[in-house]
């Protein structure tokens, strides 16, 4: 059956538009930004198919050019619409960390940190930082490193706060393990970025480290 003959209030378009797009399946979505199917499968059963062979709407996002191409129904118009998505989401969420307002919340500040170091194949330590309102300055990587290390070093993190001007910081590094859970090296780092930045006057508000999930933090966990 096709879409158009399904009952109004199921169709996902007009589900989205009713209801927003919160309450769509991640099939659903998917089948909103495929627009149709292909012979004898709706947009919805394409959408399905392409969940099951890349196991998850995130190893569709992730998938490689040839990988995504390949799939049935897909190709490189869907390839380059579908980037072109995922980096107006990174560009959005790097504009509101840039417009020097207070930072919103937690999850906004988790949803900045899981889009820009998420999938990365490589270690990568960053740093936002931040004025005496919690108002964003810049974000600044300070260490790329190989799979499983990343160097970071304490005298050339105060200099970049200090260049900044910045009262605070929140750090972030990511585990392209997907195993978000700090380590004791990555603790025993906070540690001695926190006591160096403390001589100079900066906070160090927080430290993500982004897997798999939700970043841990070490705030919440009473680390800080």
């Amino acid at each position: 059956m096709s879409i158009t003959d399904w009952p109004e209030d199921e169709r996902p378009r007009e589900k989205l538009l009713l209801r927003g797009a919160a309450v769509l399946s991640d099939a659903e979505l998917l089948a909103i930004f495929l627009r149709t199917g292909v012979v004898g499968r709706s947009a919805v059963d394409l959408a399905r198919d392409l969940l099951i062979r890349f196991g998850s709407l995130r190893g569709l996002l992730k998938a490689s050019r040839q990988d995504f191409c390949a799939a049935h129904g897909l190709g490189d118009a869907k390839y380059a619409q579908l980037q072109a998505v995922m980096e107006i989401a990174r560009r959005h969420l790097a504009e509101a960390m840039n417009e020097r307002t207070a930072l919103p919340n937690p999850a906004a500040t988790r949803d900045f940190l899981r889009l820009k170091l998420r999938d990365l194949d490589h270690e990568v330590f960053c740093a936002l930082f931040l004025d005496s309102q919690n108002q964003v300055i810049g974000f600044e990587t300070l260490s790329i490193g190989t799979i499983n290390a990343a160097d970071v070093y304490p005298r050339e993190v105060l200099k970049k706060a200090l260049r900044a001007q910045a009262a605070a910081v929140i750090f972030a590094h990511n585990h392209p393990s997907g195993i978000a859970e700090p380590s004791l090296a990555d603790r025993a780092l906070t540690n001695r970025l926190r006591d160096a930045l403390a001589l100079i006057d900066v906070r160090v508000l927080d430290h993500f480290v982004v897997g798999e999930g939700q970043p841990v933090s070490f705030a919440e966990r009473g680390w800080l």
